[in-house]
């Protein structure tokens, strides 16, 4: 199991919807995820400034890695590109954490 962060940042006004959206993950994106070993996905929202901290333990980075490149991770991409910042692709802007302390 390997445990990883990263930063994205969602547009001002559009919280409440991130929420939502998120309130009501597609059944379909659920399952891909946990097919493309995701054990555990958090994703904590600061209100004064917009980003994200997300945290996942994968099974496998190979394959967690596979998912961007699923159709339903492309429709939810699309789907929340109106309200966060996002690359020419659609993927989520994002920038990965380096882990420096963990307590067991």
């Amino acid at each position: 199991m390997e445990r990883v962060a990263f930063r994205m940042k969602v547009f001002p006004g559009c919280y409440d919807e991130y929420q939502k959206r998120h309130d009501h993950i597609w059944p379909e994106m659920k399952k891909e995820l946990l097919a493309h070993g995701y054990r555990s996905y958090s994703i904590y929202l600061d209100r004064e400034t917009g980003c994200l901290f997300a945290y996942a333990e994968i099974n496998d980075r190979k394959l967690a890695d596979e998912m961007a490149d699923t159709p339903i991770n492309r429709q939810w991409w699309h789907f929340m590109k109106d309200v966060m910042e996002t690359n020419g692709d659609e993927s989520p802007k994002s920038v990965e954490l380096s882990e420096v302390f963990h307590l067991e």
